[in-house]
Protein backbone atom coordinates (compact mmCIF):
# COMPACT_ATOMS: atom_id res chain seq x y z
CA UNK A 1 0.00 0.00 0.00
CA UNK A 2 1.38 3.47 -0.26
CA UNK A 3 1.97 5.81 1.87
CA UNK A 4 0.26 9.20 1.17
CA UNK A 5 3.19 12.01 1.57
CA UNK A 6 1.32 13.92 3.58
CA UNK A 7 -1.34 13.20 6.24
CA UNK A 8 -2.87 13.74 9.66
CA UNK A 9 -2.09 14.12 12.65
CA UNK A 10 -2.82 15.88 16.48
CA UNK A 11 0.70 17.16 17.41
CA UNK A 12 2.21 18.51 20.67
CA UNK A 13 4.47 21.30 20.62
CA UNK A 14 6.37 23.14 23.41
CA UNK A 15 8.59 26.09 22.62
CA UNK A 16 8.88 29.64 21.93
CA UNK A 17 5.60 30.09 20.92
CA UNK A 18 4.15 28.24 24.25
CA UNK A 19 2.47 24.55 24.77
CA UNK A 20 -0.14 24.04 22.29
CA UNK A 21 -1.35 20.94 20.09
CA UNK A 22 -4.04 20.67 17.78
CA UNK A 23 -4.40 18.90 14.00
CA UNK A 24 -1.33 19.14 11.52
CA UNK A 25 -0.34 17.58 8.30
CA UNK A 26 3.28 15.11 8.91
CA UNK A 27 5.16 13.35 6.73
CA UNK A 28 5.92 8.99 7.62
CA UNK A 29 10.00 10.99 8.19
CA UNK A 30 8.10 13.20 10.57
CA UNK A 31 7.44 10.05 13.01
CA UNK A 32 9.52 8.05 15.27
CA UNK A 33 11.51 5.60 13.72
CA UNK A 34 10.27 2.10 14.08
CA UNK A 35 10.38 -1.20 11.90
CA UNK A 36 6.09 -1.06 11.60
CA UNK A 37 4.30 1.12 9.82
CA UNK A 38 -0.01 1.11 10.26
CA UNK A 39 -2.75 2.46 9.33
CA UNK A 40 -4.59 3.89 12.13
CA UNK A 41 -8.30 2.57 12.65
CA UNK A 42 -8.67 3.64 16.24
CA UNK A 43 -7.06 5.26 19.09
CA UNK A 44 -8.53 5.94 22.86
CA UNK A 45 -8.44 9.00 24.99
CA UNK A 46 -6.91 8.31 29.03
CA UNK A 47 -6.58 10.63 31.42
CA UNK A 48 -2.40 10.69 30.78
CA UNK A 49 -3.63 11.53 26.81
CA UNK A 50 -6.09 14.76 27.93
CA UNK A 51 -2.74 15.85 30.55
CA UNK A 52 -0.57 15.40 27.27
CA UNK A 53 -2.53 17.57 25.14
CA UNK A 54 -3.35 20.20 27.91
CA UNK A 55 -0.15 20.30 29.33
CA UNK A 56 -1.40 20.06 32.49
CA UNK A 57 0.84 17.41 33.39
CA UNK A 58 4.25 16.74 32.35
CA UNK A 59 3.67 13.72 30.05
CA UNK A 60 5.72 14.47 27.43
CA UNK A 61 9.32 14.00 27.42
CA UNK A 62 10.55 15.66 24.19
CA UNK A 63 8.61 17.78 21.37
CA UNK A 64 7.22 17.78 18.97
CA UNK A 65 5.47 14.61 19.48
CA UNK A 66 2.08 13.16 18.21
CA UNK A 67 -0.54 12.71 21.12
CA UNK A 68 -2.28 9.29 21.66
CA UNK A 69 -0.70 6.53 23.93
CA UNK A 70 -2.82 3.66 22.40
CA UNK A 71 -2.82 2.60 18.29
CA UNK A 72 -4.49 -0.21 16.47
CA UNK A 73 -4.49 -0.58 12.85
CA UNK A 74 -3.22 -2.09 9.62
CA UNK A 75 0.41 -2.94 9.00
CA UNK A 76 1.15 -1.28 5.40
CA UNK A 77 4.70 -1.23 5.70
CA UNK A 78 7.59 -3.82 7.92
CA UNK A 79 10.79 -4.50 7.68
CA UNK A 80 10.19 -6.97 10.61
CA UNK A 81 9.49 -10.25 9.28
CA UNK A 82 7.29 -10.82 12.23
CA UNK A 83 4.69 -9.07 10.71
CA UNK A 84 3.08 -8.29 7.39
CA UNK A 85 1.11 -5.78 5.06
CA UNK A 86 -2.39 -6.54 6.25
CA UNK A 87 -1.89 -7.54 9.47
CA UNK A 88 -4.15 -6.12 12.67
CA UNK A 89 -2.20 -5.29 15.21
CA UNK A 90 -2.32 -3.00 18.85
CA UNK A 91 0.16 -0.74 20.98
CA UNK A 92 -0.56 0.50 23.99
CA UNK A 93 1.78 2.95 26.08
CA UNK A 94 5.50 1.86 25.03
CA UNK A 95 6.49 5.07 25.37
CA UNK A 96 3.93 6.03 22.59
CA UNK A 97 3.35 10.59 23.15
CA UNK A 98 6.09 10.07 25.98
CA UNK A 99 9.35 9.91 24.17
CA UNK A 100 7.57 8.83 20.58
CA UNK A 101 4.68 9.86 18.54
CA UNK A 102 1.69 8.11 19.66
CA UNK A 103 -1.79 6.86 17.77
CA UNK A 104 -3.00 10.33 17.49
CA UNK A 105 -2.48 10.22 13.49
CA UNK A 106 -3.83 8.51 10.24
CA UNK A 107 -0.52 6.34 10.28
CA UNK A 108 1.85 5.32 13.20
CA UNK A 109 5.15 3.90 13.02
CA UNK A 110 6.29 1.69 15.83
CA UNK A 111 9.16 -0.59 17.36
CA UNK A 112 8.16 -4.08 16.47
CA UNK A 113 9.09 -5.17 19.79
CA UNK A 114 5.87 -3.41 20.79
CA UNK A 115 3.59 -4.38 18.29
CA UNK A 116 0.53 -7.08 19.27
CA UNK A 117 -0.77 -9.02 16.69
CA UNK A 118 -4.75 -8.26 17.52
CA UNK A 119 -5.55 -11.76 19.26
CA UNK A 120 -8.57 -13.63 18.44
CA UNK A 121 -11.65 -12.75 20.14
CA UNK A 122 -10.95 -8.99 19.76
CA UNK A 123 -12.01 -6.87 17.18
CA UNK A 124 -9.74 -3.07 16.35
CA UNK A 125 -12.58 -1.33 17.77
CA UNK A 126 -12.73 -3.41 21.19
CA UNK A 127 -9.13 -3.24 21.41
CA UNK A 128 -8.99 0.23 21.52
CA UNK A 129 -12.80 0.60 23.58
CA UNK A 130 -10.01 -1.68 25.94
CA UNK A 131 -7.40 0.51 25.16
CA UNK A 132 -4.30 1.21 28.01
CA UNK A 133 -7.54 1.71 30.30
CA UNK A 134 -8.68 -2.09 29.90
CA UNK A 135 -4.85 -3.36 29.88
CA UNK A 136 -4.05 -1.57 33.30
CA UNK A 137 -7.10 -3.16 34.53
CA UNK A 138 -6.31 -6.40 34.12
CA UNK A 139 -2.39 -6.41 34.70
CA UNK A 140 -4.13 -5.24 37.79
CA UNK A 141 -6.47 -8.59 38.11
CA UNK A 142 -3.11 -10.54 36.69
CA UNK A 143 -1.18 -9.37 40.09
CA UNK A 144 -3.88 -9.91 42.38
CA UNK A 145 -3.80 -13.47 41.19
CA UNK A 146 -0.46 -13.89 41.12
CA UNK A 147 -0.18 -13.05 44.64
CA UNK A 148 -2.79 -15.75 45.43
CA UNK A 149 -5.74 -13.29 45.50
CA UNK A 150 -9.53 -15.20 45.18
CA UNK A 151 -13.01 -14.77 45.42
CA UNK A 152 -13.18 -16.61 49.03
CA UNK A 153 -11.17 -13.36 50.19
CA UNK A 154 -14.24 -11.10 49.68
CA UNK A 155 -15.47 -8.55 47.51
CA UNK A 156 -12.68 -6.29 45.50
CA UNK A 157 -13.63 -2.51 45.72
CA UNK A 158 -12.74 -0.68 42.92
CA UNK A 159 -11.81 3.25 43.46
CA UNK A 160 -12.44 5.51 40.83
CA UNK A 161 -14.84 3.21 39.30
CA UNK A 162 -16.61 5.72 36.68
CA UNK A 163 -13.66 6.31 34.98
CA UNK A 164 -11.85 4.61 31.75
CA UNK A 165 -9.88 1.93 34.33
CA UNK A 166 -12.38 1.99 36.74
CA UNK A 167 -15.15 1.27 34.63
CA UNK A 168 -13.42 -1.72 33.01
CA UNK A 169 -11.92 -3.74 35.96
CA UNK A 170 -15.72 -3.38 37.32
CA UNK A 171 -16.79 -5.40 34.57
CA UNK A 172 -13.23 -7.36 34.13
CA UNK A 173 -13.32 -8.25 38.17
CA UNK A 174 -17.11 -9.38 38.31
CA UNK A 175 -16.30 -11.56 34.81
CA UNK A 176 -13.44 -13.43 36.31
CA UNK A 177 -15.68 -14.51 39.49
CA UNK A 178 -15.64 -11.83 41.83
CA UNK A 179 -17.87 -9.56 43.74
CA UNK A 180 -16.99 -6.20 43.00
CA UNK A 181 -17.98 -3.32 45.34
CA UNK A 182 -17.37 0.35 42.95
CA UNK A 183 -16.86 3.26 45.27
CA UNK A 184 -17.10 6.66 43.05
CA UNK A 185 -18.33 10.38 44.29
CA UNK A 186 -20.66 10.45 41.76
CA UNK A 187 -23.61 8.80 42.97
CA UNK A 188 -25.90 9.39 39.73
CA UNK A 189 -23.84 7.14 38.11
CA UNK A 190 -24.99 3.89 40.40
CA UNK A 191 -27.45 2.39 38.15
CA UNK A 192 -24.51 2.67 35.50
CA UNK A 193 -21.91 1.28 37.57
CA UNK A 194 -24.52 -1.61 38.34
CA UNK A 195 -25.00 -2.23 34.94
CA UNK A 196 -21.31 -2.98 34.19
CA UNK A 197 -20.97 -5.76 37.02
CA UNK A 198 -21.10 -3.79 40.43
CA UNK A 199 -22.88 -5.75 43.57
CA UNK A 200 -22.44 -2.61 45.50
CA UNK A 201 -21.82 1.20 45.14
CA UNK A 202 -20.15 2.85 47.65
CA UNK A 203 -19.89 6.95 47.78
CA UNK A 204 -16.13 7.79 48.69
CA UNK A 205 -17.20 9.27 51.83
CA UNK A 206 -18.28 6.31 53.13
CA UNK A 207 -15.56 4.34 52.32
CA UNK A 208 -13.15 7.11 53.76
CA UNK A 209 -11.48 7.02 57.12
CA UNK A 210 -8.39 8.42 59.20
CA UNK A 211 -7.42 5.64 61.12
CA UNK A 212 -4.69 3.70 60.40
CA UNK A 213 -6.82 0.27 60.42
CA UNK A 214 -10.93 -0.54 60.77
CA UNK A 215 -12.88 -3.45 60.61
CA UNK A 216 -11.73 -5.46 57.19
CA UNK A 217 -14.65 -5.16 54.53
CA UNK A 218 -12.85 -5.64 51.17
CA UNK A 219 -11.07 -9.36 50.07
CA UNK A 220 -8.84 -6.21 48.23
CA UNK A 221 -9.29 -4.27 45.58
CA UNK A 222 -8.12 -1.80 43.23
CA UNK A 223 -7.35 2.00 43.49
CA UNK A 224 -7.01 4.59 40.56
CA UNK A 225 -7.11 7.30 43.22
CA UNK A 226 -4.32 7.66 45.46
CA UNK A 227 -4.12 9.89 48.83
CA UNK A 228 -6.40 9.08 51.85
CA UNK A 229 -8.77 6.76 49.56
CA UNK A 230 -5.68 4.69 48.86
CA UNK A 231 -5.16 4.64 52.52
CA UNK A 232 -9.05 3.53 53.36
CA UNK A 233 -8.83 0.67 51.24
CA UNK A 234 -5.30 -0.09 52.98
CA UNK A 235 -7.11 0.19 56.32
CA UNK A 236 -10.34 -2.18 55.59
CA UNK A 237 -8.42 -5.08 53.55
CA UNK A 238 -9.16 -8.53 55.12
CA UNK A 239 -5.50 -10.45 56.19
CA UNK A 240 -3.64 -11.04 53.29
CA UNK A 241 -5.56 -9.60 51.17
CA UNK A 242 -3.88 -7.31 48.31
CA UNK A 243 -4.72 -3.99 46.97
CA UNK A 244 -3.69 -2.41 43.37
CA UNK A 245 -2.38 0.77 42.67
CA UNK A 246 -2.58 1.77 39.11
CA UNK A 247 -3.41 5.66 40.06
CA UNK A 248 -3.18 8.86 41.43
CA UNK A 249 -6.08 10.84 40.36
CA UNK A 250 -6.90 12.71 43.23
CA UNK A 251 -3.16 12.55 44.77
CA UNK A 252 0.14 10.80 44.57
CA UNK A 253 0.65 10.79 48.06
CA UNK A 254 0.22 7.89 50.92
CA UNK A 255 -0.80 9.10 54.28
CA UNK A 256 -0.87 5.90 55.72
CA UNK A 257 1.04 3.23 58.55
CA UNK A 258 2.67 0.16 58.29
CA UNK A 259 -0.07 -1.57 60.40
CA UNK A 260 -2.10 -3.17 57.51
CA UNK A 261 1.07 -4.79 56.59
CA UNK A 262 2.20 -6.20 59.79
CA UNK A 263 -0.86 -6.95 61.16
CA UNK A 264 -2.69 -8.34 58.52
CA UNK A 265 -0.30 -8.94 55.89
CA UNK A 266 -2.44 -6.96 53.14
CA UNK A 267 0.02 -6.23 50.26
CA UNK A 268 0.26 -3.17 48.12
CA UNK A 269 0.66 -3.77 44.50
CA UNK A 270 2.29 -1.27 41.83
CA UNK A 271 0.46 -1.10 38.26
CA UNK A 272 3.12 0.16 35.59
CA UNK A 273 0.67 -0.36 32.77
CA UNK A 274 3.45 1.74 30.08
CA UNK A 275 6.98 -0.04 30.46
CA UNK A 276 5.19 -3.73 30.80
CA UNK A 277 7.04 -6.37 29.48
CA UNK A 278 6.64 -8.13 26.57
CA UNK A 279 5.93 -11.52 28.28
CA UNK A 280 3.49 -9.94 30.60
CA UNK A 281 2.32 -7.81 27.76
CA UNK A 282 0.81 -11.05 25.55
CA UNK A 283 -0.52 -12.73 28.86
CA UNK A 284 -2.67 -9.89 29.66
CA UNK A 285 -4.10 -9.71 26.04
CA UNK A 286 -4.64 -13.03 25.86
CA UNK A 287 -6.78 -12.83 28.61
CA UNK A 288 -8.39 -9.95 27.74
CA UNK A 289 -9.48 -11.91 24.33
CA UNK A 290 -10.91 -14.60 26.35
CA UNK A 291 -11.91 -15.47 29.80
CA UNK A 292 -11.68 -11.78 31.25
CA UNK A 293 -13.10 -10.29 28.03
CA UNK A 294 -15.32 -7.72 29.72
CA UNK A 295 -19.15 -8.34 29.26
CA UNK A 296 -20.35 -4.90 28.58
CA UNK A 297 -17.69 -3.00 26.47
CA UNK A 298 -21.05 -1.23 24.06
CA UNK A 299 -22.26 0.01 27.89
CA UNK A 300 -18.72 1.00 28.56
CA UNK A 301 -18.14 3.52 25.87
CA UNK A 302 -19.44 6.14 26.11
CA UNK A 303 -18.01 8.24 23.81
CA UNK A 304 -16.56 8.53 19.81
CA UNK A 305 -14.18 11.18 18.87
CA UNK A 306 -12.06 12.71 15.77
CA UNK A 307 -8.85 14.21 15.90
CA UNK A 308 -10.82 17.18 15.59
CA UNK A 309 -12.80 17.15 18.85
CA UNK A 310 -10.27 15.49 20.93
CA UNK A 311 -9.41 19.26 22.94
CA UNK A 312 -13.25 19.28 24.55
CA UNK A 313 -12.63 15.78 25.47
CA UNK A 314 -9.45 16.44 26.93
CA UNK A 315 -10.92 19.75 28.91
CA UNK A 316 -14.44 17.49 29.73
CA UNK A 317 -12.00 14.64 31.24
CA UNK A 318 -9.87 16.91 33.25
CA UNK A 319 -12.30 18.86 34.45
CA UNK A 320 -13.71 15.31 35.96
CA UNK A 321 -16.84 15.26 33.65
CA UNK A 322 -15.58 11.80 31.83
CA UNK A 323 -17.55 8.19 32.11
CA UNK A 324 -16.55 5.14 30.77
CA UNK A 325 -14.34 5.29 27.74
CA UNK A 326 -13.99 7.49 24.44
CA UNK A 327 -13.27 5.92 21.34
CA UNK A 328 -11.54 7.60 18.87
CA UNK A 329 -11.88 6.91 14.96
CA UNK A 330 -9.06 8.17 12.55
CA UNK A 331 -9.51 5.76 9.82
Amino acid sequence: MTIPTGFRAFRIHDDAQGYRSGVETVALDDLSPGEVVIRTAYSSVNFKDALAGTGKGKILRRFPLVGGIDVAGHVVASTDPAFSEGDEVLVTGCGLSETRDGGYSEYARVEAKWAVRLPAGLSLRDSMVLGTAGFTAALALLRLTENHQHPGLGPLAVTGATGGVGSLAVDIFSSAGYEVHAVSGKPAQAAYLKEIGATEVIGRDALATGRPMESARFGGGLDNVGGPMLASLLAQTVPYGNVASAGLAASHELPTTVMPFIIRGVSLLGVASAGTARDIRDEVWKRLAGEWKPRHLDRILQHEATLDTLPSVFERMLAGGSLGRTLVRIG
